[in-house]
């Protein structure tokens, strides 16, 4: 889905999951659709072509489009907590925060243009065959593609991981995996990101994004309102040298969840409950039948 094609197909779709509590589950509608094996050469590609001087061109030209697209897209957004990052020790951090949208990773940007440290984003590797724009997008802004194979999580991921911190990058990782559209609520978090920043010795950036309706209804389709974002920037969560990685991984998963959690409800003013309500697609004026009521 593209800014908004089948929007009450996806909105149905998080419904259902969201009463299912199956938080991981792919609400979107015409992802591309892969092998392993097909997504395995795609990554391998990308990455072979990342060495040629016209991928290296390319960059230049995606990095001067994004950082264009973050000003004008999400130039609005207002960032809250950031004395949280004064003490941060000097170099790469895993960044994690909600997926709510297509371009979620703009007001990361323009977060860590703040701090001073460039951004690398971790993607699905199915993005790199999204359509159009998207797709050059995918390929040229300094993403990290994942695969779903052990073999590659375990020894090509950790590599360009590794290559993209000790540049002092910010890694945005999103920990609750699928995005679903415009949902105002922290999901379930998977342990990846935590796995990987305690393996690589790094804290992890906490935040949560607020988004907020707008009084006017978008041109294109009146049945939403306009949208702006906070981003709230949680107190940092670091490693614990005496644990191991998995121990780390639990642990700091729980505290970024329960950060999230508790900004979710002090932001919205309401206790956190999964039971689907029309209020959790942000903008919506529309309403669907709920199988669950809060």
């Amino acid at each position: 889905m593209i800014f908004g094609d089948n929007r009450e197909a996806v909105i149905k779709n998080i419904q259902k999951a969201a009463n299912d509590r199956d938080f991981t589950a792919k609400v979107e509608i015409g992802d591309p659709q892969m092998s392993l094996a097909e997504r395995l050469q795609l990554v391998n590609d990308y990455w072979q072509r990342r060495k040629s001087f016209s991928s290296k061109f390319n960059n230049h030209v995606g990095h001067a489009l994004f950082d264009a697209l973050a000003k004008t897209l999400v130039g609005s957004t207002e960032f809250r907590g950031l004395e949280n990052l004064n003490n941060l020790p000097i170099g790469g951090a895993i960044l994690t925060t909600n997926h709510y949208n297509q371009i979620d990773s703009l007001p990361m940007k323009l977060l860590a243009d703040k701090m001073h440290h460039p951004l690398s984003i971790v993607i699905e590797d199915t993005n790199l065959k999204l359509p159009g724009f998207f797709r050059y997008l995918m390929n040229y802004v300094g993403t990290i593609p994942l695969v779903q194979s052990p073999s590659y999580i375990a020894n090509e991921f950790p590599k360009h991981l590794s290559h993209a911190l000790v540049q002092n990058n910010w890694v945005l990782i999103y920990p609750e995996q699928e995005m679903w559209w415009t949902y105002r609520k922290p999901r379930k978090l998977q342990r990846g990101a935590y796995y990987f920043a305690a393996k690589q010795n790094v804290p992890v950036i906490s935040t949560f994004v607020e988004i907020k309706d707008l009084p006017k209804t978008e041109k294109k389709d009146a049945n939403f309102y306009e949208t702006s974002y906070v981003v709230h920037v949680l107190p940092p969560i670091f490693p614990d040298v005496s644990l191991s990685a998995n121990e780390n991984a639990h642990q700091m998963m729980q505290q970024d969840y329960q950060q999230k959690v508790a900004a979710y409800e002090k932001i919205y003013g309401k206790k956190l409950n999964y039971d689907f309500l029309d209020w959790d697609i942000a903008g919506w004026r529309g309403h669907l039948t709920s199988d669950k009521a809060e």
